[in-house]
């Protein structure tokens, strides 16, 4: 069980005084059920009677931050807390049913109601749905009885309203009341049904799934950039080739990542890959995501063989995917585009798309080439991917072996040193600006980091041996 938090504490006071206040008051949805399953709510919610006018008057504090459904922020500032740290913030929402979702995300208008089990209705899956009373009269009057790490305590302290406490024990997913209203009222909860699913270990009910299935076009109803933070959601909580065999089996991956999806059936020569086709080996990267792995680390290696399927042919030799890299990058740079990645989340993804395959080279890179290999932003993310990348294939680590020892054991000054030579000193030598420029100052660069030259009249040397005198 977890212990209790400020967080806890603060949504504690704010109920307190809405009970005292004569209104019903409950803990409500996911903190509820975290609690229930040992896990550290992020946040606290807490579902009232009271009106949001009446909220707003009640606590010094407060955003109406979805006043029109019925939703109050609270920050709670109790006596003698630290001013260094920005004080618990509670979101109070008055007990409601909802109209009609004419744009399948929000209801087109809501009406307050002084029932809890009339509230819960409208919430999306049973594990969502549960209430908790977190407070129990004290002696002397009052309310004030902490209880997450009490398991006996706190599953008496649950209000359930539909049947989310035996799905919790039985490890299931399931839409309240019709699945397809659900679903339909906001089309995001078809990817939050698969997020739930894989992050807890849950099999999605049958009624639900098929609901999910048939539904499974309206996602395109979602705004692009909640499909991107739901779909990244899935890729870093640790359980990403769960969510992804779901997300197929929902028929929702070839919706919302079709480039992904074509990756089924395609085969690999398998003296390379073993594993199987290209599904397989992506869900064996993915397998392998931490969770808290950074998002452009998830990305890369959900997208390093996108190039793939379109490359695929079968040579006399063997299997092959001729240019997939770049191939990929385009494919690449056109999902980050769709998914509004930014520019630099955009630059990373590609970088370790387009470099995944280089280090099968490294053995054989000159010092200065292998240099500017580890120049790459990021470059742990490139040893990550390419050993999670070996996993899922051969298992073979002896590159990624010879290149982490490389990488380590080369001290920053000797991978970007200080340019010998630059564009001014080419000047002052005699040189007339141009096109060569690049190429004089490459060859220096090149010959420091080979180790060949230490110093700008060794440079200067260098450029007149290979390229000629400068012309007065």
């Amino acid at each position: 069980m977890v212990a209790a938090t400020p967080q806890f504490a603060a949504a504690c006071r704010i109920l307190a005084a809405l009970r005292d206040a004569g209104y019903e008051s409950y803990l409500a949805g996911g903190c509820v059920r975290d609690l229930l399953l040992g896990r550290e709510p992020t946040d606290y919610d807490v579902a009232t009677s009271a009106t949001p006018d009446v909220v707003l008057r009640m606590f010094p504090r407060t955003f109406a931050v979805g006043a029109h459904f019925g939703v109050v922020l609270v920050c709670d500032e109790p006596e003698n807390s630290s001013k260094e740290s920005a004080p618990p913030q509670v979101e109070v929402a008055t007990f409601r049913s909802d109209g009609v979702y004419s744009d399948g995300r929000h209801p087109d208008d809501v009406r307050y109601t002084l029932s809890a089990a009339e509230d819960v209705q409208r919430r999306d899956f049973t594990i969502n749905g549960l209430l908790l009373n977190p407070l129990r009269p004290m002696k002397g009057g009052g309310f004030w009885d902490h209880i997450p790490g009490d398991a006996k305590a706190l599953r008496a302290a649950v209000i359930d309203h539909v049947g989310g406490l035996a799905d919790l024990d039985s490890g299931i997913l399931r839409a309240i009341g019709d699945p397809a209203r659900r679903f339909e009222e906001d089309q995001l909860r078809l990817l939050r049904a698969v997020r739930f699913a894989a992050r807890f270990g849950f099999a999605i009910e049958p009624a639900t799934l098929a609901a999910m299935h048939a539904l499974a076009p309206r996602i395109h109803a979602v705004s692009r950039e909640r499909v991107r933070d739901e779909l990244t959601k899935m890729l870093t909580e640790g359980h990403a080739r769960p969510a992804f065999e779901l997300l197929d089996e929902a028929g929702l991956l070839a919706e919302v990542l079709p480039e992904i999806a074509r990756m089924k059936g395609v085969a690999q020569p398998p003296q390379f890959h073993p594993e199987g086709d290209v599904w397989v080996h992506t869900l064996m990267l993915l397998e392998q995501l931490a969770a808290g792995c950074s998002v452009t680390l998830a990305w890369g290696a959900l997208l390093h063989d996108v190039g793939k399927p379109p490359t695929f042919r079968v040579a006399p030799d063997r299997i092959r995917f001729d240019g997939h890299v770049e191939v990929g990058v385009a494919m690449g740079a056109e999902i980050c585009r769709r998914f509004r990645f930014s520019n630099d989340e955009t630059h990373r993804i590609l970088a370790l798309v387009e470099n995944h395959m280089r280090f099968a080279d490294a053995p054989r890179m000159k010092t200065s080439t292998l240099k500017r290999f580890f120049r790459l932003s990021n470059f742990e993310e490139h040893l990550a991917l390419h050993r999670m990348d070996c996993m899922a294939a051969h298992r073979n680590l002896d590159l990624w072996t010879f290149v982490r020892e490389r990488f380590e054991s080369m001290p920053e000054e000797a991978v970007r040193p200080k340019p010998l030579l630059t564009g001014r000193e080419l000047i002052g030598a005699g040189y007339a600006p141009g096109a060569q420029f690049k190429e004089m100052l490459r060859a220096v660069e090149d010959a420091q980091l080979e180790g060949a030259i230490s110093s700008s009249e060794e440079g200067l040397a260098l450029v007149r041996a290979r390229f000629g005198p400068a012309r007065s």
